[in-house]
């Protein structure tokens, strides 16, 4: 498979794994993590699916994150059902990291891709970790995908990129 580009279709067997959100912030209570089907459940919703090379680390956290928690009514406002961040950590780091940034609920999704498999897929890798990117996929089929490659940038990937081309 080669980069995802507007008007492609979301390309099929692709599956994430997370803890569903229990309601609790507290980082000591883990659930098992169970496997997203991707590329089923996009079929039937307007995703935005941002990824970013690690949870917790500086751009991330201070900047990535920050953005669709500042934004998060404006994307539903534009039809958006789901915000799925993905990365290379595992399935617990990426729910720990939804619940210090105080998401108790599905209102932001937090995933594992583990390997970078889904972006070595596409082409979008940081090293042996997930690349900066976000994608908006329409009912499975991809509308926006953008990567940031210079480092410390959201330019396309922030909420605020993703807003201005939905």
């Amino acid at each position: 498979m080669s980069t995802l580009t507007p008007d492609s279709p979301f390309p099929e067997s692709v599956t994430f794994t997370y803890v569903a959100p229990t309601g609790s912030l507290d980082i000591n209570v883990c659930g098992m993590p169970i496997k997203y089907d991707a590329s089923k459940e996009f079929q039937t919703k307007k995703v935005v699916l941002v990824a970013v090379p690690g949870a917790f680390t500086p751009t991330c956290q201070e900047q990535h994150i920050k953005s669709y928690l500042a934004n998060l009514d404006k994307l539903r406002a534009k039809g958006v059902d789901s915000v799925i961040f993905i990365a290379f950590n595992d399935a617990w780091v990426m729910s720990a990291w939804g619940k210090a940034n105080g998401i108790k609920d599905d209102s932001i999704l937090f995933m594992s891709d583990a390997g970078a498999e889904f972006s070595r897929s596409i082409g979008w890798t940081a090293g042996e970790r997930t690349g900066r990117y976000a994608l908006v996929i329409d009912h499975g089929k991809v509308t926006y995908a953008e990567a940031d490659t210079k480092g410390g940038s959201i330019e396309n990937s922030g909420a605020e990129g993703v807003l201005a081309k939905l």
